[in-house]
């Protein structure tokens, strides 16, 4: 049975919560808030046995043997070091860290420690892109020529995106989506073309077309206005397309192997989300550490470093060319 403890009290928490009670060989045994208050009314709604305000005071607990970590993405990294060092696996929310030498600290310390570390990128995990990645790969559209994919709405689930103090960044908190997903496919770019908005020194809107040798990507983010939110994979046979929103996908259109089917009647490719869409990563990453494993093969370390040092590379060619706000 493994014992969960869960760093941070907020709607990320809570959904995550959700999914991962009931898996089967898990427990939540404790929980972590900024105040005490918080934490044990955390605790009380969700039937947590302990709540605390002090993180040694969770991390030294020995009913605690992997951590959810879903605070402010600026101590995402301090936090899974210390989780570490204290014996314990990770699951850590996107993104990882805020840049890739903080993530590359991270996974530098799991090694060390000999501990499962992993950024939650729940979206590799969905069943619906599990079979798009599976059979592209088998190759039902041939070579990959081109990816597109954008997640724009001009509001904000969390107001912490858009603090400075906290290295607030749309690109990080929704661009990763869409950045991933490219990767994947056509791996770590080779040029980058990007631009975005500043409000107050943080990214709130952009895009980017990425070169990866004859292929290529098309990606855009925004807080402050739509986007579409599907996304596209197009190669020599025809195209894949996720319906919106495409992260969190259960349904993608698969036009490729006949005329009928590329122009006129797609296969649909169904999966239902089922709970909050966390599920299929929790166990997943259940299973890995069961298995003594140190990464998990869908989202390894080096493919988690890669996406990052592409976000910060696309980050400082938006700084270089975007337009502010304020």
């Amino acid at each position: 049975m493994l014992a969960w403890g869960i760093i941070g009290t907020g709607d990320i928490s809570e959904r995550v919560i959700a999914d991962l009670t009931g898996l089967p060989g898990v427990r939540i045994t404790a929980v972590w808030g900024r105040t005490a208050e918080r934490a044990d009314e955390f605790a009380r709604s969700h039937g947590i046995p302990f709540a605390t305000a002090s993180r040694d005071e969770l991390l030294a607990r020995a009913d605690v043997d992997v951590v959810y970590i879903a605070t402010p993405a600026h101590t995402h990294a301090d936090i899974a070091i210390e989780a570490l060092a204290a014996g314990k696996h990770v699951l850590i929310e996107k993104p990882i860290a805020t840049s890739a030498d903080d993530a590359a600290r991270v996974y530098a310390a799991a090694t060390a420690a000999g501990r499962f570390a992993m950024e939650a990128m729940w979206m590799r995990f969905n069943p619906l892109h599990v079979e798009v990645l599976d059979r592209i790969r088998d190759g039902a559209l041939g070579e990959i020529s081109s990816v597109r994919a954008s997640f724009g709405t001009p509001f904000q689930a969390r107001g912490r995106v858009l603090t400075p103090a906290q290295s607030g960044s749309i690109l990080r908190d929704r661009g990763i989506y869409p950045v991933t997903f490219a990767h994947w496919f056509l791996g770590a770019p080779e040029s980058i073309v990007a631009t975005g908005v500043f409000d107050e020194g943080v990214d709130i809107d952009g895009h980017t077309t990425t070169e990866h040798g004859a292929a290529f990507a098309q990606l855009a983010w925004s807080g402050i206005r739509f986007l579409d939110l599907t996304a596209t994979v197009s190669g020599e046979y025809g195209w894949i397309t996720i319906d919106p929103m495409f992260w969190a996908g259960s349904r993608a259109r698969v036009h490729a192997g006949s005329v009928q089917k590329i122009f006129g009647s797609p296969e649909m490719v169904e999966h239902p989300r089922e709970g909050n869409g966390y599920g299929p990563i929790l166990a997943a990453v259940t299973e890995a550490i069961g298995r003594g494993e140190l990464e998990h093969p869908w989202h390894t370390h080096a493919e988690s470093l890669a996406i990052t040092r592409t976000l910060d590379a696309v980050l400082a060619t938006m700084t270089a060319t975007a337009r502010s706000v304020r």
